[in-house]
């Protein structure tokens, strides 16, 4: 590993310079198109950072159009039932920042928005995200900077939605299972009874 970039002179000198259509793809807020891609969405990854510039990124889904589509230039993202660890939140008091991948399954392409989050408390626009009677105590409002598409080449190459490539999941542990071993707190058994029962009953 002793070949290293450290100059951004030398990596566009490696890559060259995008095509027109890549560096002028990006828009300063949403267009029909994105909008309609989030509304199809039911996952996204958010990607934050700390003051101090450490680095988390966290999936979020739900059901199609989870993330709401307040304006052109506004997004709010409802925070589901977690494991409370509130990493992305953490980061977000600190540093505004922050970036998000949409997918849609079966689509190929992918959706960027980079922007500034704060997190709202506002019973008035959380109530109506209520699932099972239930609304988040908390949402991000998240004011889009840039947003922009991603082309298919990353879900091709992963072959991502392809069936015959899923894995059979008994083939790997269980998350109840990895915990246990990982943290040392509980058995196997009991760590994967607690487990399976956090995702019967506290979804929402």
């Amino acid at each position: 590993m002793s070949e290293q970039i450290t100059d951004a002179t030398e990596l566009r000198a490696l890559y060259g310079e995008p095509n027109i259509r890549a560096a002028n793809k990006v828009l300063l807020k949403l267009d029909e198109h994105c909008r309609a891609f989030i509304g199809l969405s039911p996952f996204c990854v958010l990607g934050t950072a700390a003051a101090d510039g450490s680095a988390d990124c966290s999936p979020k889904g739900d059901a199609p159009g989870f993330v709401e589509v307040l304006d052109d230039e506004t997004l709010l993202i409802p925070d589901r039932l977690g494991n409370n660890r509130v990493d992305s939140m953490s980061n977000i008091v600190e540093n505004p920042n922050v970036s998000l991948i949409f997918l849609v399954p079966g689509m190929n392409e992918t959706l960027r928005v980079n922007g500034k989050a704060s997190i709202t408390t506002d019973q008035s626009v959380l109530e109506p995200l209520a699932v099972n009677g239930k609304s988040p105590k908390t949402g991000l409002v998240v004011k889009v900077d840039e947003a922009f598409l991603h082309c298919a080449k990353a879900l091709m190459r992963s072959k991502l939605w392809d069936p015959e490539r899923h894995i059979d999941r008994k083939s790997f542990p269980t998350m109840g299972r990895m915990l246990a071993e990982q943290t040392g707190l509980q058995t196997p058994e009991v760590a994967e009874a607690a487990v399976e029962e956090a995702y019967r009953t506290k979804l929402y």
